[in-house]
């Protein structure tokens, strides 16, 4: 979307500089007094220094009369204080109350580390000379810029935090006083409440974002040109580093108004695909002139260059009122329940539980998997959905007929991801017969007084549902009839298929067929294959369903949401462009199959959506959702408007 200028890139290392003779890169712009000012890192050649072999980063600052040949290079900033003993790198530049703040990366140590990798600041009134200088924040930080102007009367920054034990997040922070800027206690309370302060930009938690250039204000909001780096934590494919923008609200910059999904540019010349690092181009400037946008750029973390779009053109590309990347909130006491060696039964894993609310009570019948990998039911129970107040030290539904019992010794086998359907004072189940070689669903159900009794001797003998030979799951009941007919969801791989059958009773050995069908998506989060989570919700604008995704270029499970017609649930309402659930924390990353996080049920409290997941194949975790936001974020999702040009 930005086209590059042809005199790239407009600035190279200088062999006649040792300071700056390998590389010079990341370079932010300020125009004032009819000067340009190129502040940008400078690397000079491998040398000792402070006992250390290095190529040592400073400030380098070029100027021009057009803000395309520069000229008049100098040395702006070197080390001077021990918290920049070993490096600054990546300058940007803003001008506020008369005064010009040089943000920077400091380095303490070398090689660089997690702990001496943080920002500092300048301050100039000239850009000729530095009044003072400090450190900013006492944690690991990068990339920090200062908005041109108060916003409600407050200073505010944006920075990119823990760029170094990723993920990182970005971070905005306002004040009163421009000293706040390097005032240790604030930023330590600050970090403390972090979660507080985030602009989430990334669209899966394999991607990582970071600040570009220093916001712009346009009349449709701050334009934040940025880093994003797709597949930055996975191993099976390269990164790919792109410039991309979001717009932020003008009087509230921590919600974002406006993105671009497509790339604003992507490393394709060959001065972005060569230099010190292959295939990068990233974002450090940006200023709007004669109804353009000039983006000041580093190309291979070698030199500067310059693209440029014509300001309406790129507007008409902005979706407004976007969704950005909407969460779950986890459980803070996560996880809810974890094996017990001494159960045999229940000793290597317990995870992905159906879910029942009865008289006020949260009813999770988990999977629980022995050492010899065969899967049982087991039962927890909590009194407010949030805390396990009760788990029954045998399995409530074990192994009961031969297509759950392994075919071979050594099998896998048994009872899996139980999804439960209350309906005229039933209880329905729906789960995986496994008995080694072909799951398939089965179907099983308890009177509602029965199940409340414990008395789980009359759960009905189950019956098979799924044709055989053909591999089924994933199976869950609607709560109610559609057109005088039971629906059911199950997973013929890789889609989510919709059926209906006239009785529940399958008595003539009938099974489901395949008569609607949901589809993964390309090039997606949720591309390999989808299935259902738990039976679906019923609201006034639709089926509100969860469900799981994976990944192709990581294979990581996440879960997003659908909108389903009421009447025709294979008719897809809206989706969500993004997951709202992912392996983030170690217990989801790691267990007995890594980052997954997996469903089978939720209990539903008002407006509120309790979500019980499987974390990692191990343990039993939660997190909720306001029912009136997702839904409106699935259908913001599926209403896209663009800014006119």
């Amino acid at each position: 979307m930005l086209t590059r200028h042809l005199q790239n890139p407009i600035l190279s290392p200088n062999p006649a500089n040792s300071w700056e003779s390998f590389a010079v890169f990341n370079g932010t712009i300020i125009h004032t007094n009819d000067k340009y000012f190129l502040f940008y890192r400078a690397m000079g050649e491998e040398v000792d220094y402070q006992g250390r072999k290095m190529r040592l980063s400073t400030i380098g600052l070029a100027k021009s009369p057009d803000g395309v040949n520069f000229n008049s290079r100098k040395q702006f900033l070197k080390p001077e204080m021990k918290w920049e003993l070993f490096g600054l790198e990546d300058p940007r530049v803003t001008k506020i109350d008369n005064l010009y703040f040089l943000f920077y990366t400091a380095l303490s140590d070398f090689p660089p580390n997690y702990t001496s990798i943080k920002v500092a600041v300048a301050v100039s009134s000239d850009l000729e000379t530095i009044s003072e200088r400090h450190l900013v924040t006492p944690f690991n930080a990068k990339a920090m810029t200062l908005f041109p102007e108060k916003i409600d009367d407050f200073y505010t920054t944006l920075l990119t935090v823990n760029t170094d034990r990723p993920p990182s997040v970005i971070g905005l922070a306002q004040f009163k006083e421009l000293k706040t800027l390097w005032d240790e206690k604030f930023w330590k309370e600050w970090y403390e409440s972090l979660d507080d302060h985030t602009i989430n930009i990334r669209r899966v938690n394999s991607d990582q974002t970071e600040i570009g250039a220093p916001p712009v204000k346009t009349k449709n909001g701050w334009l934040l040109v940025h880093s994003y780096i797709k597949h930055y934590l996975s191993q099976n494919v390269p990164k790919e580093f792109r410039i991309e923008a979001v717009l932020l609200d003008n009087s509230n910059p921590q919600k974002i108004v406006g993105r671009i999904e497509t790339p604003l540019l992507n490393a394709e010349m060959d001065y972005e695909r060569n230099g010190q690092t292959k295939d990068i181009v990233f974002p450090s400037g940006a200023v709007i002139e004669n109804k353009k946008l000039k983006v000041y750029y580093g190309g291979a973390d070698f030199c500067c260059a310059l693209a440029e779009g014509n300001l309406s053109g790129l507007f008409s590309h902005f979706e407004i009122n976007s969704p950005t990347v909407l969460k779950c909130k986890k459980f803070a006491h996560n996880p809810l329940l974890q094996p017990i060696p001494e159960h045999s039964w229940e000793s290597k894993a317990v995870f992905n539980p159906g879910v029942i609310v009865l008289n006020n009570k949260v009813y999770l019948l988990y999977r629980a998997l022995s050492d010899d990998n065969i899967s049982n039911l087991g039962l927890a129970v909590s009194c407010d959905g949030l805390y396990i107040d009760e788990r029954l030290p045998e399995p409530v539904y074990p192994l009961r007929s031969l297509y759950e019992k392994p075919k071979k010794i050594g099998l896998a086998g048994g009872v899996e991801d139980a999804r439960l359907t209350e309906i005229e004072k039933r209880i329905y189940m729906c789960y995986t017969a496994y008995d080694g070689e072909t799951p398939r669903l089965a179907l099983s159900s308890i009177s509602k007084q029965d199940f409340l009794n414990r008395s789980f001797a009359a759960w009905e003998e189950p019956v098979v549902i799924s044709p055989p030979n053909l591999g089924d799951k994933n199976g869950a009941l609607f709560p109610e009839k559609i057109n005088n007919k039971y629906v059911f969801f199950h997973r013929i791989e890789p889609n989510i298929v919709i059926d209906a059958a006239a009785d529940l009773e399958f008595k003539k050995k009938q099974f489901l067929g395949f008569e609607g069908i949901i589809l993964p998506r390309t090039k997606s989060w949720d591309e390999v294959k989808v299935g259902i989570s738990g039976p679906p919700i019923k609201t006034e604008s639709g089926w509100l369903v969860f469900y799981h995704g994976i990944s192709r270029i990581d294979g990581h499970y996440r879960i997003g949401a659908l909108l389903l017609d009421l009447t025709n649930p294979a008719n897809v309402i809206a989706r969500t462009p993004y997951p709202i659930l992912e392996p983030e924390t170690y217990f989801e990353k790691e267990g007995v199959v890594p980052n997954v996080v997996f469903s089978c049920g939720q209990a539903v409290f008002k407006d509120e959506v309790y979500l019980y997941y499987g974390g990692a194949d191990r343990v039993v975790c939660g997190a909720k959702i306001k029912i009136s936001f997702l839904i409106s974020y699935l259908l913001k999702s599926n209403q896209k408007k663009y800014l006119s040009s």
